[in-house]
């Protein structure tokens, strides 16, 4: 016989992760983080390449209580966030992947669309959220607008996934301190992990997912 209540299939699911995180010396926070990066790819061995900075969870909890916006690369991850939790704070979703004007900058400019993009948003960054979790062009941009033009968003979660670029742009993001950020080493990654990783810090703030509202 197999589960059929979602709320307490992931309860189940987070039972069974919980003995992979054994050790590493987590926050309850980040165990919920990792959990549910583990949890979205059904792959443990996340577990040792996870990367929280220290003020990271607060940034981006801090972030989201007043209503700040989250800038993303791809519409897989606008998509994937819990609009429903999200629209309490008062936050935008913003992504130009798609937008005629970026497409033809980045031609003309010979540059990705991903990467155009971010330029596009430039100092729009500024104390929001930057949630990247496809293209590594993408993420260079952003910290190249952080070295050069001084532009400082409130977190960035870099997940960018591949094996071009990805591993380089995530470890530059590790090597700097001025950024708060969640990551994971290497080639693994993608858009379901950054949606996962906003979602769970979302639901430390608000978890009043599948309760019926006598039980909230």
């Amino acid at each position: 016989m197999f589960m059929t209540k979602p709320m307490e299939i992931e309860a189940r699911s987070m039972e069974i992760i919980a003995p992979h995180l054994d050790g590493l010396n987590l926050s309850d926070d980040e165990k919920k983080i990792y959990s549910r990066i583990i949890h979205a790819s059904g792959d443990t061995e996340y577990a040792p390449i996870i990367k929280i900075h220290p003020q990271a969870i607060d940034a981006i909890k801090s972030a989201l209580q007043r209503g700040a916006n989250i800038f993303t690369d791809v519409e897989m991850v606008r998509r994937g966030i819990s609009i429903r939790t999200f629209s309490k704070f008062g936050g935008e979703i913003f992504c130009k992947i798609a937008d005629v004007d970026v497409r033809e900058f980045a031609k003309r400019e010979g540059i990705t669309r991903s990467m155009a993009a971010m330029r596009f948003f430039g100092k729009r960054l500024d104390g929001q959220l930057v949630a990247i979790g496809n293209a590594p062009t993408a993420l260079f941009e952003v910290l190249r607008l952080a070295r050069e033009e001084n532009i400082r968003p409130a977190a960035i979660i870099g997940v960018p996934v591949g094996f071009v670029g990805a591993a380089e742009s995530k470890a530059q993001l590790a090597a700097q301190d001025e950024i708060p950020f969640i990551t994971v080493a290497g080639t693994k990654g993608g858009s379901s992990i950054a949606v996962a990783v906003i979602n769970a810090i979302l639901y430390m703030l608000d978890d009043s997912r599948g309760l019926k509202p006598n039980e909230k």
